[in-house]
């Protein structure tokens, strides 16, 4: 197993600490891995196996425990064997109706230092959830980044490399085969049927799957394009399929609940405030989003945005879609003191893509660093404070 350190940093320090250590993400995105390599880091510790238990609630072997209250009786036995507190961690946690119940009672008799892991962005936000308010902190994790799949791939990170990654997405199960585009494909489109039968069909009630997948695929065919539910909803009026705009809205939130695609707001950077129309999707993971529809090179652009943005949620900016008058700011990206700007272009092959791409930085008044990214190999360069660098460069970047 390659080591996702930085999830790993960010969790140690909460061992053994009292807070429930929640790690959330995409089935198959490395959750559970990350929680292995943290269960060999506490054992390389000198903690002994026997106070630590690891439950996949995935796995028939377990199943017997899907009922919170034998779940209860068997952490029980389990700390009287080890004799000592023991190491708690419960992958798939959202399988256990009622889980929290028993989380929180070992928490509360201070019984477990406890890891969960959940497929779902809500979680901790249910009704049984509020017992947990405050005792718990959260970790997200994502397909693999750009940095990550070269080490994965044991690659240099350069040009041919990053268009591999740019058509294959960051699920890492798919280095297990052959770079292939059909194996891949047809892997990531199993993955992609598992997460929408279990994290959202199932977990939603959904009887209309056909919609669903209509939904799905709007979304995956306009990444980066500004769209409403209440735009969708006239789209398949079009189409001759009555669909109300709630609808709309409740499942691409059922989708951004499991991963699927994530939404991001608009910032009015003259109003400082954030605009609750108009937002703009995007996959958690291209490749998924390219098993379904396939990879269309018409639609670089938006890819080179979508893989960006994962990049910015990565390295822990908080991200909006910046507007200002009738421009945009591809990405507004804060993270507690600092901001940046960002705008994407494939190539900046006329005079005409140059003035619009530049014309948002010039109306920009402050002095947080403007970043224009593209796929030109040129040198890089400065004008007028404002950054023009080379995108795969970027990406491997420990900061910016």
């Amino acid at each position: 197993m390659y080591k996702r350190q930085k999830y790993i940093e960010m969790i140690v320090p909460f061992i053994n600490k009292p807070v429930i250590k929640v790690i959330t993400g995409m089935r198959r995105s490395g959750k559970s891995t990350a929680m292995l390599q943290l269960i060999d880091y506490i054992i390389e510790t000198g903690i002994d196996k026997e106070r630590i238990v690891y439950l996949n609630m995935e796995s028939l072997d377990n199943e017997h425990l899907l009922d919170v209250r034998s779940l209860n009786n068997f952490v029980k036995e389990q700390m009287k064997k080890a004799g000592a507190k023991i190491f708690l961690f419960i992958d798939e946690v959202q399988e256990i109706p009622e889980w929290e119940k028993g989380v929180n009672s070992f928490f509360a008799n201070q019984e477990a230092d406890i890891f969960i892991t959940g497929s779902n962005s809500k979680l901790l936000s249910g009704e049984l959830a509020t017992l947990l308010s405050g005792r718990y902190v959260e970790f997200f994790v994502q397909p693999l980044v750009f940095s990550e799949y070269a080490m994965f791939r044991s690659k240099k990170p350069d040009r041919e490399l990053f268009n591999e990654y740019l058509k294959y997405g960051g699920m890492p199960g798919i280095h297990h085969l052959e770079i292939e585009e059909q194996t891949i494909y047809q892997y990531l489109s199993a993955i992609h049927d598992s997460v929408i039968l279990k994290d959202v069909i199932k977990r939603n009630n959904i009887r209309d799957v056909a919609l669903l997948e209509k939904i799905i695929q709007f979304v995956y065919d306009n990444i980066s394009n500004i769209f409403s539910a209440r735009k969708v909803a006239e789209y398949f009026k079009n189409e001759r399929r009555a669909v109300g705009h709630e609808t709309v809205l409740n499942y691409l939130n059922y989708l951004d609940c499991a991963f699927i695609i994530k939404k991001i707001p608009r910032f009015d950077l003259k109003g400082k405030k954030i605009l609750e129309i108009n937002e703009k999707h995007y996959a958690q993971d291209l490749g998924l989003r390219h098993a379904l529809l396939g990879y269309k090179e018409k639609d670089i652009n938006a890819y080179l945005e979508n893989i960006i943005l994962n990049e910015l949620i990565y390295r822990g900016y908080n991200v909006n879609i910046g507007k200002l008058d009738d421009y945009e700011v591809d990405f507004v990206a804060t993270k507690r003191n600092e901001k940046l700007y960002i705008q994407v272009s494939y190539l900046l092959n006329s005079e005409k893509v140059r003035e619009r791409e530049y014309r948002p930085f010039y109306m920009i008044n402050d002095n947080y660093p403007k970043y224009l990214l593209t796929l030109d190999e040129i040198p890089e360069s400065t004008d007028d404070g404002i950054i023009r660098k080379y995108l795969p460069s970027w990406l491997i970047e420990k900061s910016i």
